[in-house]
């Protein structure tokens, strides 16, 4: 079985706060041809996307040069309902197994991400012990139901603490429908030149 955790990418749809909005239009010129072509016009960090390193830092790796390696193959969906910021002390007590090296969190965020338009500054994010806590557990991707992995007053030090030491990170999942636990996952960013972020298929698959 395989399931589509990727927000659909549509005009309206919700965006960070000051990010580009999604415009997409039809180019009549060439449809006066016989062929349909659109022009779309949206930001890096647009719905299911990805965070690399130079979402930080200039002289970060963009997400062309991301390893496929740590975008594919297993990972768990972890249950975080009910809590309301990540901690470090709410990923110990998740059930995450041992060994863990792709880590999606499903939160209250999910019965909301995929239908609300408007932006919303209560979302459920991580705090800095949680990102510590990631490290610690060697993961190497981490994913969450928000346009951000970080609250909106944090000071940036969750994005600084996973990315700077190769953490990639996935924001955006739509995961209501998924019950936690193991999966295979496939992650593909748009193979954008030296890109801050770049939009992404995301889907999981179980035997």
């Amino acid at each position: 079985m395989i399931l589509d955790i990727t927000l659909t990418i549509r005009p309206g749809m919700v965006v960070w706060p000051g990010d580009p909005t999604v415009e997409l239009e039809g180019i009549p010129e060439i449809a006066e041809e016989g062929f349909y072509v659109s022009r779309l016009c949206m930001g890096t960090h647009t719905g299911t996307h990805v965070d690399p390193p130079r979402h930080i830092s200039r002289s970060g790796a963009g997400a062309d040069a991301l390893p496929l390696e740590v975008l594919a193959g297993p990972c768990y969906v972890a249950d975080l309902k009910g809590v309301k910021a990540v901690d470090a002390a709410s990923l110990q007590n998740a059930g995450i197994p041992p060994g863990t090296s792709r880590l999606l969190l499903k939160t209250d965020n999910s019965s909301w991400i995929g239908s609300s338009d408007a932006f919303r500054e209560d979302f459920v994010a991580l705090t800095p012990d949680a990102a510590e806590w990631v490290l610690s557990r060697g993961i190497r991707l981490v994913g969450i139901d928000a346009l951000s992995i970080e609250a909106t007053d944090g000071d940036g030090s969750v994005h600084r603490i996973l990315l700077d030491t190769g953490v990639i990170i996935v924001e955006g999942l739509a995961l209501d429908s998924v019950e936690p636990g193991n999966y295979n996952l496939a992650c593909l960013p748009l193979k954008i030149a030296g890109s801050d972020g770049a939009p992404a298929r995301v889907v999981l698959m179980t035997e």
